[in-house]
């Protein structure tokens, strides 16, 4: 059923698009997503157009929004529909819409773990861009004749954060090692939201199991919160600091006059964003059009303006990617791991 839902799908390109069967223009998927001629740019515009509609798949915050209404406002002649969800509920929809045949999504941006396991269950296409050569290696996921998975289009980093009416400035640690001070004690929090799995994960690989296990006597409390409710906490008074917090929060925060600070430890966890383009995708050329402009200079601008950090930018802090060079099981049973380490710590709130 599938690949006669491909068939059909190149089929209907061939007749759609009879002038791009001459010599050197793509021809099929497979041809339009490694395509890299000059022309590149005009071929997929036109086919966009012809196609009228993308659906995007995303685990983007409610910044998504204004990356939406910037897209439209640069293409107007193609409509763009969203489906936003977590990122857990996103690769479900997928891996069940896959299984089911029914191909609806067109291009996806979301975190490192469902993109893996996408990648692994034959979801995903590999493509390129002309937009991947100013993204570091390290920031692509490879498949075959230079091609990507996906490519890591925004980065949020996890450091110290702190209420500067309760903890003063000689208390705020700098490093891992400082987190065991005494006068930390009782003052710290995390919640149970996985990026504070991945922050202890990260203290694990440079401090070891045995540090983090002394990481109990410093009575750090647990919260069943999400990050922005977790941070609300702290700048009304309720948590003092917490070595999980999200730099581009309290940025935010920050700007609008709270009593709240970051500052980088050892390492810096980051949790990316990836893009992608979906295999069977019902709209390809429309799909290549929306990664274009959310890794092009468009879409880096927009993450940059909501306090993201970027792939292809340097910055005055150690980065920590827990994930890479795993497979989505390794991940899977490293997170765990990391949590149970985690929840064998805490105080429970």
């Amino acid at each position: 059923m599938k690949a006669l839902g491909l068939i059909i799908t190149l089929t209907v390109m061939a007749v759609s698009y009879p002038a791009w069967g001459q010599s050197g223009k793509p021809r099929t998927l497979n041809e339009l997503a490694a395509y890299t001629g000059p022309d590149r740019q005009k071929i997929i515009l036109d086919g966009a157009k012809a196609e009228g509609k993308v659906l995007w798949y995303t685990s983007l915050s409610g910044n998504y929004r204004e990356l939406v209404d910037a897209f439209k406002k640069k293409y107007p002649e193609v409509q763009i529909e969203v489906y936003r969800a977590g990122s857990s509920d996103v690769s479900q929809r997928l891996l069940s819409e896959a299984k089911a045949g029914r191909y609806l999504a067109d291009a996806l941006e979301t975190t490192p773990g469902a993109l893996m396991l996408l990648r692994e269950a034959g979801v995903l296409k590999a493509y390129t861009s002309p937009d991947l050569a100013k993204f570091p290696e390290e920031a692509k996921t490879r498949a075959d004749k230079g091609l990507i998975y996906w490519v890591t289009d925004r980065e949020a980093y996890l450091g110290f954060g702190y209420n500067t009416k309760m903890l003063s400035t000689n208390q705020v640690p700098r490093t891992f090692q400082d987190l065991l001070r005494p006068e930390l004690k009782g003052k710290m929090a995390v919640t149970t939201e996985s990026s504070s799995a991945r922050v202890i994960g990260t203290i694990l690989k440079y401090k070891g199991e045995e540090f983090v296990k002394k990481l109990k006597d410093q009575e750090i409390r647990l919260f069943k919160l999400a990050s922005l409710g977790f941070l609300n906490l702290m700048m009304a008074g309720e948590i003092a600091a917490a070595p999980t917090v999200f730099r581009n929060q309290v940025v935010v925060a920050k700007e609008k006059g709270a009593p709240i600070d970051w500052v980088p430890l050892d390492a810096v966890v980051a949790n990316a964003g990836g893009s992608a383009v979906i295999a069977n995708a019902p709209h390809p050329y429309a799909a290549l059009l929306l990664t274009d402009f959310v890794i092009g200079p468009d879409g880096q601008k927009l993450m940059e303006q909501f306090k993201y950090g970027v792939a292809w930018k340097e910055y005055s802090f150690k980065r920590e990617y827990p994930e890479r060079g795993m497979t989505s099981l390794q991940y899977q049973d490293a997170e765990e791991k990391w949590d149970n380490l985690m929840h064998s710590i805490v105080v429970r709130k």
